[in-house]
């Protein structure tokens, strides 16, 4: 396979000139957590369903993406470490000439005992879903009674060194709001990020978001008024505005999709654990690239690929009550 050196690549660009460094990569769509924002039913396995993309399909879109500047790889699911071969995924993807930074997304249901094993896989970063610090809230929201369970995970991450560790919770009007400040103390008096992350409307749960959503910029604004001050946006970062305050350890991110501006800074790419490229988290659809994936030329991989992120919609549609394709946050990872 040839590999390109830094000085010959091209960056990925867009038409109105946004730079993609950051994909975010779907290792399966199935979770075993029944969280009520995402699969409050749980995971419905679907009478047929595309095979997912081999450890070697992987390796080869993850080079595809390397080689035009991509460096930063999330691993996402679903819940990505219910695949067998998850710690083999991570390394192919951690062996990839120009990967930087592997982070990956968990419910965290296995992170006490794999912690340590996937960090020495290459993995560096870490966000793990705890959506309420109360364990009977935390059950009713995750359809599990694990909050003790991943809180040692939590501990279990800081102690195998990861970079960076952070957080995530959904606020979820009258489910977890209440629980703002508790989740702020949490994080002031430890070395941790917390992400506080707007309820999105997706195809099946447009009751739900409409009884639930709390606009991001309204927890932005309480945070200011407590003294939390934002902080510059570092390379490679996600879609957080990130807060901090001279009295804490921790950090705090607003992920806030229905603020304005949102997608001007997009910086992300997705792949479904399908093969198909995703521009947008709420797009019309995905770009079928499995069968460039089949040998170990990635130079048609990059074509499709250059061709298809510039023809990318300049923003979302979620403010006229459109969230294109996408069934459901667990279905291309969120």
């Amino acid at each position: 396979m040839t590999i390109s050196r830094a000085s010959d690549i091209l960056p990925l660009s867009d038409a109105i000139g946004r730079r993609f460094e950051y994909l975010r990569l779907s290792l399966t769509e199935v979770c075993n957590f029944s969280c009520t924002y995402c699969l409050p039913d749980g995971y419905k396995k679907p009478c047929q369903r595309p095979a997912e993309l081999t450890v070697e399909e992987i390796r080869r879109a993850v080079t595809g993406f390397a080689q035009m500047g991509l460096w930063k790889v999330r691993l996402t699911g679903g819940e990505p470490t219910l695949r067998r071969d998850f710690d083999e995924v991570a390394r192919a993807v951690a062996s990839v000439p120009g990967v930087r930074r592997i982070a990956m997304t968990t419910n965290g249901y296995r992170l006490a005992e794999r912690a340590q094993i996937w960090r020495d896989c290459g993995i560096s970063a870490i966000n793990i879903s705890v959506d309420s610090l109360d364990p009977a809230r935390f059950a009713a929201i995750t359809g599990h009674d694990r909050l003790s369970e991943v809180l040692r995970g939590v501990e279990a991450a800081q102690n195998a060194g990861f970079d960076s560790i952070k957080l995530n919770a959904v606020l979820m009007r009258g489910v977890n709001d209440d629980e703002l400040a508790a989740m702020v103390d949490f994080v002031t008096t430890r070395d941790l990020s917390l992400r506080f992350i707007e309820v999105m409307r997706t195809n099946d749960n447009a009751a739900f978001f409409d009884q639930h959503h709390v606009a991001g910029q309204s927890v932005i604004d309480r945070l200011e008024a407590a003294g939390w001050q934002r902080l510059p946006r570092v390379a490679g970062a996600g879609p957080a505005v990130e807060l901090g305050h001279s009295h804490a350890r921790g950090r705090i991110g607003i992920i806030a999709p229905y603020s304005r501006d949102f997608c001007s800074s997009c910086n992300r790419l997705r792949m479904a654990s399908d093969g198909k490229l995703h521009l947008c988290l709420f797009g019309d659809g995905g770009i079928d690239v499995r069968p460039l994936l089949a040998a170990d030329d990635v130079a048609p991989l990059i074509a499709r690929i250059r061709a298809a992120v510039g023809a990318k919609a300049p923003a979302h549609r979620l403010h006229d009550g459109n969230s294109g394709s996408t069934p459901h946050l667990a279905s291309i990872g969120g």
